[in-house]
């Protein structure tokens, strides 16, 4: 079946579910363009909160749709791809938070919003890429336990030295294999491109940054600076937004030669959005409810994090 037709039927059935379509920069640009809105984790998360809709498509991973669901428990949250998931969401070993709890009393466990529910429910605040720094800086706890993700509670802890961080050894895989030797090269052939990319990256790649921040602060970085070259260290799908804002300024943009791809964003296609949609509540597209009590511990941390964020 052709695009435009897909588009059609998705639209249809948007009108009959009262649904908004919810995708994230990573996904492909053809879901990119059929979504209502575009964003980052943050900015979805608020977004899914917000909106007056029945109906939310998610086209993402699953923390996102469970994320969703916790923050809108009165809709029906749909994800076009069930089982699109995110390892960093499991990369938390059972008993480790309870073990920091037991051992400082000046603690507080920050959760990076790419987790499970029952992570998040163990937690005291959620955060995101974007807002990592502003919520943990409000904290008035001295001691800080970052989970899933090392690389972004590295980067949060070296601008907050008032604070002891203890870091979780998870990781993205996609930008933990980023090789800082691919983007020397890039730099090497485009020496005034410069370089933007995501904290989740390896300290090798974060090194060479110009600017680290997360998906949506890339593109404003790239749409707002005045460079007109700019390499881009993480996943590619970003690259459909930066490009369409930027359209007829003469900027370039490159990759790794080890092209960024996230394998679970790529299951989320037109097809899927459109069965998901004609499925509905009840179909395997819905994300179910957390457990009552992991549920309100859940949401209490991601309720903490928009009003810290406010």
């Amino acid at each position: 079946m052709d695009k435009q037709t897909l588009a059609s039927e998705i639209r249809e059935l948007k009108k009959q579910r009262n649904a908004v379509i919810l995708a994230h920069y990573y996904t492909s640009p053809e879901v990119q363009d059929a979504a209502d809105y575009v964003g980052d984790s943050f900015g979805l998360s608020k977004m899914a909160a917000e909106l007056d809709c029945d109906t939310l498509v998610f086209c993402g991973v699953r923390f996102m749709g469970e994320s969703a669901k916790l923050l809108s428990p009165e809709k029906t949250v749909l994800l076009p791809a069930p089982e699109a998931d995110c390892p960093m969401a499991h990369m938390v070993e059972d008993g480790f938070i309870e073990r920091l709890r037991e051992t400082y009393d000046d603690l507080a466990v920050v959760c990076y919003v790419n987790s499970t529910a029952r992570i998040k429910a163990l937690s005291d605040v959620c955060v995101t890429s974007s807002n990592a720094l502003a919520v943990v800086s409000s904290l008035p706890e001295r001691t800080i336990a970052f989970v899933p993700d090392r690389h972004l509670g590295r980067y949060i802890a070296e601008m907050l030295p008032e604070k002891r961080f203890i870091l979780n050894p998870g990781c993205c895989p996609v930008h933990d294999a980023m090789l800082a030797e691919e983007i020397k090269a890039l730099k090497a052939q485009h020496p005034e491109a410069k370089v933007l990319v995501h904290p989740e990256c390896n300290e090798a790649v974060m090194a060479l940054a110009d600017y680290a921040g997360s998906t949506a602060g890339i593109i404003d970085y790239a749409v707002c600076d005045e460079a007109k070259e700019y390499i881009i260290g993480t996943v590619g799908g970003v690259l459909h937004q930066i490009e369409r804002k930027t359209e007829g300024s003469g900027k370039r943009f490159f990759l790794p030669a080890t092209k960024p791809t996230c394998a679970d964003m790529d299951l989320v296609t037109l097809e899927n959005v459109r069965d998901c949609l004609a499925a509905g509540a009840g179909s395997v597209y819905e994300v179910a409810p957390a457990p009552d009590r992991e549920k309100v511990r859940a949401r209490a941390s991601l309720v903490r994090m928009l009003e810290l964020s406010e």
